[in-house]
């Protein structure tokens, strides 16, 4: 990374360099790959991922520079100091989209108190044939990857979701835009790529196919000397049009409210006093919520917001709205602390058995009957009692949460006092969950039981949570919206008709997560109903329900970042895989199993006849190749019309392998060469192709390479025949009519519909065409029976003479009279 600091005020020379892979001297900025340059050196840019060279990042880091240079010149703010930052990612091959593992996630980092954030996307077509024009959308999103619906399919049930920043840029061969953005929120910024949706063909890997190459840069802005806003404290200030006033505040933990006023305007012509004509903002740019924005044009005014977040920093920023005006001001700020606990956390040693008890699941699970004031929510006289005393003068009762990780994106948390919680009508109940930036790859997942054993809720009363990052609402009501000024916040409620609530959230935002709990009654009193008992559970799931029956959860990586998505079957779809509109029939999936499967038994008159001929070693291969197949195909299917004899992965090696081996002894047999050559090529062809196949299974040239080595002895064997009979090889016209050129069309045609035709719709149908056209070949390619070969195969000039006919002895007397054998014997 290429840091420059511009300074602002007295003019100072000042320049220095932080080391990444993707700079190069620029103005003074000296840098080498893996550490730091030293004087007079020159640093190169190297990246081994990003397959554009050199010269292009070296373009792309000066024009960065030039730009940045224009911010400085052009928007000299004189209070602060601001230095630039420049930071890139690989170029990553995009895919179309189908699920979100085809989508292209990069994770961004913006520091505190930046001002500017420039985003440079650059797409890139990979091969020079013509393949169209495309369109690449990009998603931003700060927290957490962005979820996406490019499909438009369905969600899960109680899984709620906010659209995303998303960007369109239309490709032919090369194209970039640049995205601006003002005063962004500190934090992870993530940026998602993919081409338009999946059209379901099949494409064979080794084949050219149209590759666009998506590379995200990231070029920031910020202020190293922010002035801090003090509580209470006035701070004189002065802003420009081109000039802003920035600043920075304090929020500690449970404050209710925050005010920032600005009074005292003044110009320095020293006409219409008292006239701010400012702009006053509290808070950053998230994409989904801006800052609080007051424009002010009398003597004062002020900025408030209710449940600010908490235990952060919020930025400031006042602009003026009159050309070649400077306002000087003075500014100030309030917060109200007027909503903390009486008590927060464990009491030392006094609560240590109950963290110790919750430990484990297990444990949470069995003492889950257990609550802070009472067993099974039968509250006593003296449990009431005590719990006023508890809240006291406090508004909301804070209930200390055991954080658990249990896997990868796998956490649970749990009250430390038990799973039953007690929510009463007059004092909301807190419970806090921090989620880390490590977590935010998953899906959080809330689930609130009214617990009505031994107590009744009238059907006027209800139990209103409110999960919300940053900062919780603590004014809950069935009117009051769950969210805050800066943030929004997802709201369930409960009762006696319905007692359980949940919501699912993908994705969530690596913050603070706080759940406020409160008994809600159409009347001011709730009569003998004052405090009930609810299970809030609260978890984090790599995905939402394990996607279901016709799904799979699939952990990915973007570098260090692990997320999960689904991945669908059998016409299945959606972000859960529930959503049924192009799902296949039971009864569909169990017509394409027994297409791919039965189409294997067409092998059959195949390894028939290469018996029938002597070849006994080939038909041994077609078996094998047949009984993988058929098996590797009833494994192989999406549905639930599946059968697996083995691990997975065996079969699909014993199917890739069977089949090429097939190939390699079918053409090798063609050939006519000695048994000992050709025995020997078997083998070791054999050895090859296993060794090819455990490189990747899937490559073209793994198929295509041995046929083409086969050919190839087989075109010199025929050659050299034909020359020394001084006649074309094979002789028989009737051999060349009726079977080699049939054998070699279902030879191309199979391999024309293998490669061409596949797609995600026809595939058990031309799959299983590709199995008959491949036993068919082999049955009209095998060549005759040789006329010294015997039934098995072995020449009679081998040293081991076997044949059906069984002998008596090997004297040519035993052949005599009855006597003459009776003598022998």
């Amino acid at each position: 990374m290429c840091v420059l600091f511009f300074p602002i005020g007295p003019k100072r020379n000042v320049t220095s360099c932080i080391d990444n892979r993707n700079c190069v001297k620029t103005q003074g900025c000296l840098l080498r790959e893996g550490k730091f340059a030293s004087a007079g050196g020159y640093g190169r840019c190297n990246d081994s991922d990003s397959w554009e060279g050199n010269m292009k990042v070296w373009f792309l880091c000066s024009l960065l520079f030039v730009a940045l240079t224009d911010w400085t010149s052009g928007d000299d703010d004189g209070q602060v100091t601001f230095v630039s930052e420049l930071s890139s990612k690989p170029a990553q091959k995009l895919s179309k989209y189908g699920w979100y593992g085809n989508a292209r996630l990069q994770r961004f980092h913006i520091p505190e108190e930046t001002a500017i954030a420039r985003w440079l996307f650059s797409v890139t077509k990979g091969h020079s044939f013509h393949c169209g024009r495309h369109n690449v959308t990009i998603y931003i999103r700060w927290g957490a990857p962005p979820v996406i619906n490019p499909t438009r399919q369905e969600f899960p049930n109680t899984t709620l979701w906010t659209p995303c920043l998303s960007l369109t840029l239309p490709v032919i061969s090369e194209n970039s835009t640049t995205f601006n953005l003002s005063d962004p929120a500190a934090g992870d910024w993530y940026v998602a790529a993919h081409l338009p949706e999946d059209d379901g063909r099949i494409e064979q890997k080794g084949f050219p196919s149209c590759s666009y190459f998506f590379q995200p840069q990231l070029s920031v802005r910020r202020a190293v000397d922010t002035p801090v806003l003090q509580n209470g404290t006035f701070l004189t200030q002065t802003a420009a049009p081109d000039k802003p006033a920035r600043l920075k505040l304090y929020v500690p933990e449970f404050a209710s409210s925050l005010s920032v006023s600005v009074a005292g305007c003044s110009s320095e012509e020293g006409t219409e006093m008292g006239n701010c004509f400012l702009v006053l903002r509290l808070g950053s740019a998230s994409l989904q919520q801006g800052p609080v924005t007051m424009n002010c044009s009398g003597f004062s005014c002020s900025a408030a917001l209710s449940n600010p977040p908490w235990d952060t920093w919020i930025r400031v920023v006042i602009e003026s709205t009159r050309t070649n005006r400077t306002v000087t001001f003075s500014v100030v700020s309030n917060y109200t602390v007027g909503c903390k606990p009486k008590s927060v956390g464990l009491k030392a040693d006094d609560e240590i058995f109950k963290l110790h008890g919750n430990s484990s699941y297990s444990n949470s699970s069995s003492s889950s009957n257990s609550s802070v004031l009472a067993d099974t929510g039968v509250f006593s006289n003296k449990s009431l009692s005590w719990m006023s005393w508890l809240l006291g003068s406090a508004c909301v009762w804070s209930i200390p949460v055991l954080y658990e990780e249990v896997d990868v994106l796998s956490l649970r948390f749990t009250p430390v006092g038990g799973a039953n919680v007690s929510v009463t009508n007059t004092h909301p109940t807190l419970l806090t969950y921090p989620l880390h930036a490590h977590a935010s790859g998953g899906t959080l997942n809330l689930q609130l039981t009214l617990n009505s054993t031994n107590m009744t809720l009238g059907n006027s009363s209800s139990v209103v949570a409110c999960l919300s990052p940053w900062a919780p609402v603590l004014e809950l009501n069935h009117s009051q919206s769950c969210r805050t000024d800066l943030f929004g916040g997802y709201g369930v409620a409960v009762n006696a008709s319905v007692p359980k609530a949940v919501v699912r959230l993908p994705f969530p935002q690596s913050a603070t997560w706080y759940l406020t709990l409160q008994l809600i009654c159409n009347s001011s009193n709730c009569g003998n109903t004052s405090v009930v008992s609810v299970t809030p559970e609260v978890f984090l799931s790599a995905c939402v329900e394990d996607c279901g029956l016709y799904g799979e959860c699939r952990l990915l990586r973007s570098y260090s970042y692990l997320y999960a998505g689904c991945v669908c079957k059998a016409g299945w779809s959606g972000w859960g895989c529930t959503d049924d509109s192009t799902a296949q029939s039971y009864s569909h999936q169990l017509l394409a199993t027994l297409l791919l499967t039965l189409s294997n038994l067409a092998f059959l008159p195949a390894i028939v006849v290469a018996v029938k001929h002597g070849y006994i070693t080939e038909a041994s291969v077609y078996l094998f190749s047949m009984f993988f197949s058929t098996f590797y195909h009833a494994c192989d299917q999406p549905g639930i019309a599946v059968m697996c004899i083995m691990d997975y992965n065996t079969l699909q090696y014993c199917d890739f392998l069977g089949s090429i081996c097939s190939f390699w002894v079918t053409i090798l047999c063609m050939a006519r060469i000695r048994n000992t050559f050709k025995y020997t090529l078997f083998m070791l062809g054999t050895l090859l192709i296993a060794m090819s196949m455990q490189l990747d299974r899937t490559g073209l040239w793994n198929l295509l390479g041995p046929i083409l080595c086969a050919i190839l002895i087989m075109v010199i064997a025929w050659v050299r025949k034909g020359v020394h009979r001084r006649h074309c090889y094979p002789p028989s016209w009737r051999r060349w009519v009726f079977y080699l050129i049939p054998g070699v069309l279902c030879a191309l045609i199979g391999l024309c519909l293998y490669t061409f035709a596949e797609t995600e719709d026809n595939y058990y149908y031309t799959h299983s065409l590709w199995h008959i056209l491949v036993a068919s070949c082999v049955v009209l390619l095998l060549p005759p029976k040789k006329k010294n070969r015997d039934m098995f195969g072995w020449s009679r000039g081998w040293s081991l003479n076997w044949s059906w006919r069984p002998r008596v002895c090997g004297y040519t007397l035993c052949e005599g009279s009855k006597d003459e054998l009776y003598t022998v014997t």
